[in-house]
């Protein structure tokens, strides 16, 4: 199994927990499906779809958030709404005033919750306390805020920070690009954004696309800086690099297929699968970060 997208956070310091003791808790909110009359429910659900909420091997940690919704459209519910509007107009002689409509809608929507079909979706959560990196396999800020909110609600003086770097990820990238060189451990691959600082955010896009340094420059000269940079790293792993500090995309080469081939059972190629990720993905992430001058301390960022 290996994450698709970064969304990182630092440990700010040592977090000595254990397994047993994330496990209960994460139990202060365990997942549970949705009530009848409930449109979400959110919680831990075990990784492993056992009784455990926490993975644990070589002292790394999978976690992962359930989310259940209901899918019920706004669409229906106005198609109900406006045909039981009717119905209370030919009975009564005139048609429901704005409060009556509201109220006919709020009693809808409870009428139509308990047939509606609910999806779920899980997050799965990485926990590196050897060298402190939190990470969360979300395409998207929000979701990794619903993420960490939950968090928070649960574990005790969780010592957790968004990862700031010295230099900007943007900054890197343009410069990157403008010298037509990746630094050390990394290759630049062939898609990139770029997007104007000016209010109109014209933006450049190359897809699977040999990039001519002459080109770059032109766009760079005219004031784009880049956004979206693919790369390569260590000829293990490829990914997109953000603006701001997400990682995308992230596909293991094929220098790391063997990892398939270990393990008897599911269950244990699983966890050598784990093993491997949580120790390439690591290696990646202190690399990006000395790619970008370092960590920026407390001080600098205030």
């Amino acid at each position: 199994m290996w994450f698709k997208n970064l969304q990182v956070f630092r440990l700010t310091t040592p977090w000595k927990i254990t397994a047993e003791e994330l496990h209960a808790q994460l139990s202060r909110i365990a997942f549970s499906q949705c009530a009848s009359n409930e449109m979400q429910s959110q919680g831990w659900a075990s990784p492993r779809n056992n009784d455990q909420l926490v993975h644990s091997v070589n002292q790394q940690f999978l976690i992962s958030l359930a989310t259940e919704k209901k899918l019920l459209p706004s669409s229906v519910i106005n198609q109900v709404t406006k045909a039981r509007a009717l119905e209370i107009e030919e009975e009564q002689g005139f048609a429901p005033g704005r409060k009556a409509m509201k109220d006919l809608k709020e009693r809808i929507t409870e009428e139509l919750l308990p047939r509606a079909f609910g999806v779920k979706r899980n997050t799965n959560v990485w926990i590196d306390p050897v060298n402190r990196w939190l990470v969360i396999d979300a395409s998207s800020p929000s979701k990794a805020d619903e993420v960490i909110k939950l968090l928070l609600k649960c574990c005790d003086k969780l010592p957790l920070e968004g990862l700031r770097t010295k230099t900007s990820p943007q900054a890197a990238m343009t410069g990157w690009l403008a010298g037509n060189e990746a630094p050390k451990g990394f290759t630049i691959d062939q898609d990139t954004e770029l997007k104007s600082s000016t209010e109109d955010k014209a933006t450049v896009r190359y897809v699977r696309y040999t990039l001519e340094p002459d080109d770059i420059q032109k766009h760079i000269a005219a004031g784009k800086q880049c956004t979206k940079l693919a790369l390569t790293w260590d000829d293990k792993v490829s990914f997109v690099l953000t603006d701001t500090l997400t990682i995308k995309r992230i596909k293991p080469l094929d220098v790391l297929d063997e990892s398939k081939d270990k393990g008897s059972n599911e269950e244990e190629r699983f966890d050598a699968d784990f093993v491997l990720m949580t120790a390439e993905l690591a290696s990646l992430l202190s690399d990006v970060v000395f790619a970008l001058d370092g960590e920026m301390d407390s001080a600098q960022a205030a």
